[in-house]
């Protein structure tokens, strides 16, 4: 199939794709077609704006006019001058030379992304390039042909430069590329699905390097999942307090009225819809201590916090779904040509900082909260959670895994986005460090994910040695998803499997319907 043979592509796509426009791209959309295949195609206003932004890049050749990247060098060369016989081989060379990413590869759920992100960029057309290019990134999306993009290499500004260019490689028929699990060259892996390369013509290769959309694929998918986090994080709460036979007090409409912040709001009145009817609860009401600890007294506040941050952040990486970040950009109603600094990644490099500051504190929450259910002076319960405790050692050791990970946030989450080492000859003299942001804020999650889901396990032991007495309804359902992928402890077994089962659970949405609407 070829690439521009758009009517080819989008008969393949059917009525559930997904159509980028520049304008209406959702993290939801984004999730759903890197991790679950959902096609997209390019909607006809899109290719009618590119065309028009294309045609004014042909006029500026035609004239001979200087503009940045079409006619000139780039970074610190923008001085140099090129000739127009040399202006295609000039795109090819920067694709080319900029491909020199490090490290790892992206999963390709993340490939997945940042080439729907590329795609919808171009799409809004402000960068002068062919349609071409993003119907051939939407047919290698449908066909799954990834390429193989190093996780390092970028600094955040001239955009993501070294990981996109091996995106870029692929596209002209280089690089490597992954189908079907097998990495290839990138000519075998187009060849493999039948689609051709593109020739890169003025200001495409710059177009396809210069942008924010390997920092803004990692961003989306760790808001996504951050936000499944903050929902894992208050049934798991709301099950440790049951095991601890802690009291619903704190999380009275009264308390949170008087203070109102809206994610604290959200999650007393969470608390309470998932602790309702409970027997447990009621079994101490009068007779309580006079306050639990802060892990579980202040899960309001404490989670209410980092869910405003999540909503926060998702509202900047929103809005940069649907930016064009690449550098100059055209605007062919007004035939102007503006150069500028779009590609700066610097309000996704804040909005990660903060993001992993806030998922780390849900871990360092959570990892009390196994504490005080493994410590019997405190919880009442069986040493370690152990039936035999002594000959048995329980979930010991679970508690040093988790706080192991929760020691190993606090050095991710110190912030990025404070660094900045000028590069190309002091032209791009301040950069974010958004890439690195968001990864670390990737790997935060991964750790808090592991952290909840060792509460989860301490969680429903401790339910299961308590007296027989039941808990409120949103965590009986709850105990009930847990207990469906990880039985009860009657005796010491390995529960490293046990943590890896529900690190999956932590992270999914299971959760989500057992919340008040």
């Amino acid at each position: 199939m070829a690439a521009n043979d758009e009517s080819s592509t989008m008969s393949q796509l059917g009525d559930e794709a997904i159509t980028i426009d520049g304008r209406s791209l959702t993290i939801e959309d984004l999730v759903a077609v890197a991790r679950h295949n959902r096609l997209a195609n390019l909607a006809p206003s899109a290719r009618v704006a590119m065309e028009a932004s294309r045609r004014m890049v042909e006029h500026i050749v035609a004239a001979d006019r200087t503009v940045y990247g079409v006619t000139t060098g780039f970074g610190d060369l923008s001085m140099t001058n090129i000739s127009s016989i040399d202006i295609r081989r000039l795109q090819q060379n920067l694709v080319r030379s900029h491909a020199v990413g490090a490290g790892s590869p992206f999963p390709v759920e993340t490939a997945r992304a940042i080439m729907l992100l590329q795609a919808n960029k171009l799409s809004i057309g402000r960068s002068g390039v062919s349609p071409d290019l993003p119907l051939l990134l939407l047919a290698c999306l449908s066909a799954g042909v990834h390429p193989v993009i190093p996780r390092q290499g970028s600094v955040g500004a001239s955009g993501d430069l070294a990981p996109m260019a091996h995106v870029a490689l692929v596209l002209i028929g280089e690089g490597e590329a992954e189908v079907e699990g097998r990495v290839m060259p990138g000519k075998d892996a187009l060849d493999s699905k039948g689609l051709r390369p593109v020739s890169l013509g003025p200001k495409e290769g710059l177009a396809l390097l210069n942008g924010t959309e390997v920092s803004t694929a990692v961003a989306a998918l760790a808001v996504h999942d951050a936000a499944n986090l903050l929902t894992t994080s208050i049934v798991a709460g709301a099950m440790s307090l049951e095991a601890l036979r802690g009291s619903d007090v704190p999380f009275s409409q009264a308390l949170q009225d008087v203070r109102p912040h809206p994610g604290q709001g959200y999650v007393a009145r969470q608390l309470r819809h998932l602790l309702r009817d409970s027997v447990i609860v009621a079994s101490h009401t009068g007779s309580h201590k006079v306050q639990d600890p802060y892990s579980l007294r202040c899960m309001p506040q404490v989670i209410g916090a980092s869910l405003d941050a999540v909503t926060y952040c998702k509202g900047v990486v929103e809005t940069e779904l649907n930016s064009a970040t690449d550098n100059p950009l055209l605007f062919s109603e007004d035939e102007k040509v503006i150069s500028g600094g779009n590609f700066h990644a610097q309000p996704i490099a804040l909005a990660m900082d903060f993001l992993k500051i806030a998922v780390a504190e849900i871990a360092s929450m959570s990892e009390r909260r196994i504490y005080l259910l493994l410590d019997a002076t405190r919880s009442g319960l069986p040493p370690f959670l152990a039936s035999k405790p002594g000959i048995e050692s329980g979930l010991m050791i679970t508690q040093n895994l988790a706080a192991s990970l929760v020691s190993e946030n606090k050095v991710l989450a110190h912030p990025a986005s404070v660094d900045s080492i000028p590069t190309s000859g002091g032209m791009e003299d301040h950069v974010s460090m958004a890439p690195v942001s968001a990864r670390q804020a990737a790997e935060v999650i991964g750790n808090t994910a592991r952290v909840l889901a060792v509460e989860l396990l301490c969680a429903s032991q401790g339910l299961y040695l308590s007296e027989q007495l039941q808990p409120g309804q949103g965590v009986v359902e709850a105990l009930s998803e847990v207990r469906s992928l990880s039985p009860p402890l009657d005796t010491d077994r390995p529960t490293g499997q046990d943590v890896e089962i529900l690190t999956k659970l932590a992270r999914s949405d299971a959760f989500s319907r057992l919340l008040a609407r």
